[in-house]
């Protein structure tokens, strides 16, 4: 089976390599030379455990190759997957479609013999029906179907997600675009994956929804931290008890500096908008992106009054800037939103992070020091805020971090370590929604 896949980001390789490793033959096509040539040179542009190896292997095999001639690789294809970005459109939080639809009148030009065309981006319901329309006015002769196949993977662990997946959505409307979506998908029928088969609209709307509930989630989590710290009670004991209940389940009730990456915060904010487009309320949704904003902002306070209410002329170690661990994604990271403010108040500070550094510093404010390891970070400072959870600072030396630093600050907005056994060690410890 021949597979186009238009855009070479994390979506479209991740997902055109993992097709490639199925024993389909699949070209991932993007405009942007340089990535291109550096895919057919052997350079991953994106930080994924694994994915180097397999973009290799696939590649010498002859399964994956990269190209930017999109009129050469469409008339030969069986399915043609748009998996190009949907950021959040300035002004008013949509997602922004000028991608897709370019593709979809790229892609048209192109059809010859009968093509199933799938958006694999994430997308507002409607867009399929908008792809389809734009297919067949630039291509009246054109013989195809249009599809939504949602991807769920999570950065840091998409491989896996992708070769053994909860579920297979697919948003079709016939009975040859089933058969040839299935046939791509059949070896998980070996591991018995379920495949979900549902119209273009509710596929489209499964993908925001799983998302909005799981951020949803966290936002809880994180609101309920602030609770026990002002009553007494322990955030990750409340969580435990909570998650016990299997109609709850114990996944995404970790407290911390809030959510991020390239997920979460753009389709909370787009479901929002779609609600508001067609007059359902979604207030939930709503409170949830509210209540991340303000966990991030009381994060930053957290960390002034843990140096004393002042942070001027304090050095401040961060390790970890990236929004999760095993990523170099610093979309929405909350390290954005907690360094610049407490920057502005005059603090120096020194970070550290295996994969995410030159990414951040990008995106951070000049002035930040960027240290090659843990050691360089925390020597010599007034505190230590371990931002990001990264398993290299799971099982810091403490006795060793303690003499290295000035001050004995300890701000873990992970809570990654024991309350007992950092203050046994000599540390001023604050974490989240633990006294």
């Amino acid at each position: 089976m021949k597979v186009v896949m238009i855009g070479a980001g994390y979506v479209g390789l991740v997902s055109g390599a993992c097709f490639a490793e199925f024993g389909a033959h699949v070209t991932c096509v993007d405009v942007a030379e340089d990535k291109i040539d550096a895919l057919n040179r052997g350079e991953i542009p994106i930080y994924e455990p694994g994915l180097d190896d397999l973009v290799k292997r696939n590649h010498v095999q002859g399964r994956l190759c990269f190209s930017t001639a999109l009129a050469d690789a469409v008339p030969e294809a069986d399915l043609v997957f748009i998996a190009v970005g949907t950021p959040t459109r300035r002004g008013d939080g949509h997602a922004d479609l000028q991608y897709v639809y370019t593709a979809a009148k790229d892609v048209a030009r192109c059809l010859s013999g009968y093509t199933v065309i799938v958006d694999k981006s994430t997308v507002p319901v409607g867009t399929a029906r908008q792809v389809a329309r734009i297919i067949a006015e630039e291509n009246s002769e054109a013989d195809f179907d249009v599809a939504s196949n949602p991807e769920f993977l999570r950065e840091g662990a998409a491989i896996g997600d992708f070769m053994r997946p909860d579920r297979v959505v697919l948003g079709v409307e016939s009975e040859r675009a089933e058969a040839r979506l299935r046939a791509l998908y059949r070896p998980l029928n070996l591991i018995e994956t379920p495949i979900h088969v549902t119209n273009l609209e509710s596929a489209e709307l499964i993908k925001y929804a799983s998302n909005a509930f799981l951020a949803t989630k966290i936002s809880f989590i994180n609101e309920m931290s602030d609770l026990c710290e002002k009553v007494g009670a322990d955030v990750q004991a409340v969580a435990k008890g909570m998650g016990m209940d299997g109609r709850i389940g114990r996944k995404f009730l970790h407290a911390g500096p809030g959510y991020g990456g390239s997920c979460f915060p753009k389709d909370t904010l787009a479901l929002a908008r779609i609600a508001q487009e067609h007059g359902s309320a979604v207030r939930i949704v709503e409170a949830a992106i509210e209540a991340n904003a303000a966990q991030k902002a009381r994060m930053v306070k957290k960390i002034r009054e843990a140096l004393g209410g002042e942070v001027a002329g304090k050095t401040v170690a961060v390790l970890g800037l990236t929004f999760k661990p095993e990523t170099d994604d610093m979309r929405d990271a909350p390290s954005l939103a907690i360094l610049p403010p407490l920057m502005e108040k005059g603090a120096i500070i020194r970070a550290h992070d295996p994969q995410g550094a030159e990414e951040a510093h990008g995106l951070l404010p000049d002035g930040i020091v960027y240290a090659d390891d843990i050691a360089d970070a925390v020597c010599d400072v007034d505190a230590v805020v371990l931002m990001t959870e990264w398993n290299q600072y799971r099982n810091l030396d403490l006795d060793g971090l303690r003499q290295s630093m000035r001050g004995r600050v300890f701000v873990d907005l992970r809570n990654v370590y024991d309350v007992e056994q950092m203050c046994e060690a000599g540390f001023d410890y604050i974490s989240v929604g633990r006294s």
